[in-house]
């Protein structure tokens, strides 16, 4: 069977199928960036298995160009908003994706990048490399610490509970979470559920771990950001689209909140002419929660299993029901 590969993956994932003899005969766009359209429409053409990434949109369209024979859309990734679902499910193929091995990673790049953010350390960076660093100065470059705040985590699920419990060792005095129900979990981090209005007026910390739905999106905008407190840090590691970032600017540039800690843009990459990447209060970094080495492959092991199952039309080892 025809397998289709978008971009160049981790070496976990293509032993994997290339060892799957007999199995699927793979194609491959071999470069680190990402697949032009119109190669993505001609790739896709006759394939029975897609292994795909999160900035691959996959629609109407290349369904179409797939054809018939596509059974199994694997992706490497937590996130599947880039896959219209509707159009998927309607066709009777099945999506893998990698939910639970990125959690670990991508919240220990949230606690760095809330710390980096918070503590104003590219700024530091940045001085000493210019030769801004003169003397020892009471007030210069003083930021934020967590030790005795309140930090509130929009969305309590695998990576806001993991996020959570990085954090509170560092004497977090309260923790608050917000979402569509309590959780049950959230007692282990003596976490209180509360409405998101509350959150956002009353903590230090706000880090934002939810999923990307039509509920989130442009949750975090101008009426957002006036209920934050003056000093208080805001961090989004979960998807781009869920900050209006002309408003968060706003709010950067008038000093109505601290500062901004973003893993996650809209679009991405962020262009350089961006007004955010003008701001010294917001740190901007490239997608990389899930960026080690081990957990890259581990992510690629598992799409690569997950596709090998849907071809076989067996069990996927992390199946997406929808």
């Amino acid at each position: 069977m025809k397998v289709f590969i978008t971009r160049r993956i981790p070496q976990e994932g293509m032993k994997i199928l290339t060892e799957a003899t007999g199995v699927c005969e793979v194609s491959q766009w071999a470069s680190d960036e990402p697949i032009p359209r119109s190669e993505l429409l001609k790739g896709v053409q006759g394939a029975h298995g897609l292994l795909c990434l999160l900035s691959d949109k996959i629609d109407a369209e290349v369904l179409d160009a797939a054809g018939p024979n596509l059974k199994v859309i694997s992706t490497m990734s937590v996130g599947f908003d880039h896959l219209a679902l509707e159009e998927i499910k309607k066709r009777g193929i099945r999506v893998g994706y990698t939910p639970d091995v990125l959690t670990d990673a991508t919240a220990e790049l949230t606690v760095a990048l809330l710390l980096a953010t918070a503590r104003r350390l590219p700024e530091g960076v940045e001085e000493v490399k210019k030769g801004g660093w003169s003397s020892w100065k009471p007030l210069w470059l003083c930021g934020y610490g967590l030790s005795g705040s309140t930090v509130g985590v929009i969305g309590l699920g695998r990576i806001g509970m993991a996020i959570a419990q990085r954090l509170l060792p560092f004497g977090v005095k309260r923790l608050l979470y917000t979402g569509r129900t309590a959780k049950a979990h959230g007692a282990e981090v003596n976490g209180e559920f509360v409405p998101l209005d509350e959150l956002v007026s009353e903590s230090d910390f706000i880090v934002v771990s939810c999923s990307l739905t039509p509920e989130t999106q442009g949750l975090c905008d101008k009426a957002f950001f006036s209920k934050m407190k003056k000093t208080a840090v805001f961090i989004n590691s979960s998807r781009g689209a869920v900050v209006n970032q002309e408003d968060l600017y706003e709010a950067l540039s008038r000093g109505q909140i601290a500062a901004a800690g973003l893993d996650v843009t809209t679009p991405e990459p962020l262009p350089t002419s961006h007004p955010l990447l003008t701001l010294k209060n917001c740190v901007v970094l490239p997608h990389i929660g899930s960026a080690t080495y081990s957990t890259r492959g581990v992510m690629s092991a598992l799409t690569a299993q997950n596709l090998l199952g849907g071809l076989q039309g067996s069990d996927m080892p992390s199946e997406l029901s929808f």
